[in-house]
């Protein structure tokens, strides 16, 4: 498995290809229709992400020391996001997870690209992903 930093360094390049905003938003709809979603069982109450004005679901699941994340929206920009961010994520050890500067947001501009709704809906999904993965350290080091 990859390190976090080189997957985020793959993402930035992916997203060097694209010159114009409109072509990045194409790729984030594309990733997100790429994402395999989660049951309905697990669209719950517990795994909506507070802060997004869209829905957003998310799990967490512990094996073989890495944490691995399922998630869906019902809107299709904000599942590409989400999608991007259980790329980088999933498969990583809590550790990493939790004391790694996810410097690719900034680097592919999608901070700065996003609505402030939508942007704050990333900051939430980072919060949530990072706090699944503490829980996870926390329990490992019992």
């Amino acid at each position: 498995m990859p390190t976090l930093n080189t997957i985020q360094d793959q993402i930035i390049e992916e997203f060097s290809i694209f010159t114009d905003w409109l072509d990045k938003y194409d790729y984030l709809i594309e990733l997100g229709n790429d994402l395999p979603g989660i049951k309905d069982s697990l669209k719950t109450d517990d795994n909506l992400i507070n802060g997004c004005q869209s829905k957003v679901w998310l799990n967490a699941d512990y094996r073989d020391g890495k944490v691995w994340y399922e998630a869906d929206s019902d809107a299709i920009i904000v599942k590409g996001i989400v999608a991007l961010m259980v790329k980088a994520l999933s498969g990583q050890t809590p550790d990493e997870i939790v004391s790694n500067n996810l410097y690719f947001i900034d680097k592919i501009g999608l901070k700065q690209n996003l609505s402030p709704t939508r942007s704050n809906g990333l900051l939430a999904m980072v919060k949530k992903m990072k706090l699944y993965a503490l829980a996870y350290q926390a329990i490992n080091k019992k």
